[in-house]
């Protein structure tokens, strides 16, 4: 697990994920990376945001957010194994509600992030979905964005609109909200959980969840 080196901020870093300058890879003996812009509030983020994801509805009890990358592993096997089952027994049923934020490893996971962000509000957990599901194939390619945007087409999403998406600030600058949101929060890995403001760091099991909602649902 890495964590990513910011090199701007403020108009410029907005401008810079575009150009794939904001998030880079680190060395894991590099220092840790320092926001150049104020801190977001830590208490307000342990709630839903404007511009936030929410899978469930919204008046849902218990709050899931998940700090997650497209690109780590272990985010995917969260969101291909473990999710579907939490989604069925907890968040069809209106007890939970899963907000997704990002936060990206790399500037590959940080572009597809902004990809996904593009997709608007109703197809959005099934782009993050179908990247979620490709990643051992797009991730390990010569040209990751390339091979995404092949199975991006089922949602409507051609080269033309994925170039365009990759030049939008505005959604680039959902991104990094969302990492600087995680960096506020004590976010230095992924996937990250905050269940009820409660941090677990961590892919975790279906039978821990289980556990975890249980207790406070009663």
């Amino acid at each position: 697990m890495r964590n990513i080196l910011i090199v701007a901020g403020g108009v410029v870093a907005v401008a810079a994920i575009a150009a794939g300058v904001y998030f880079g890879a680190r060395a894991p003996s590099s220092p840790p990376p320092v926001a150049a812009v104020s801190a977001p509030n830590k208490a307000a983020l342990e709630s839903v945001q404007a511009g936030d994801h929410v899978l469930g509805d919204p008046k849902a009890p218990i709050t899931v957010i998940e700090y997650a990358s497209l690109t780590c592993s272990h985010c995917a096997h969260f969101h291909t194994q473990i999710l579907p089952e939490i989604k069925k027994k907890w968040i069809d049923t209106g007890k939970v509600k899963l907000v997704y934020r990002d936060f990206p490893l790399d500037q590959i996971a940080a572009k597809a992030a902004q990809i996904a962000e593009c997709a608007g509000n109703d197809k959005y957990f099934g782009v993050v979905d179908i990247i979620f599901r490709g990643q051992p194939q797009w991730a390990t390619a010569a040209d990751p964005l390339a091979e995404l945007a092949k199975p991006l087409r089922i949602a409507g999403m051609g080269e033309n609109e994925i170039k365009a998406c990759l030049a939008n600030d505005a959604m680039s600058n959902a991104v990094i909200k969302d990492y600087q949101g995680g960096e506020a929060m004590g976010v230095n890995s992924t996937p990250t959980l905050f269940i009820n403001g409660q941090l677990y760091r961590g892919s975790r099991s279906v039978d821990e969840l289980d556990g975890v909602f249980s207790k406070l649902a009663k």
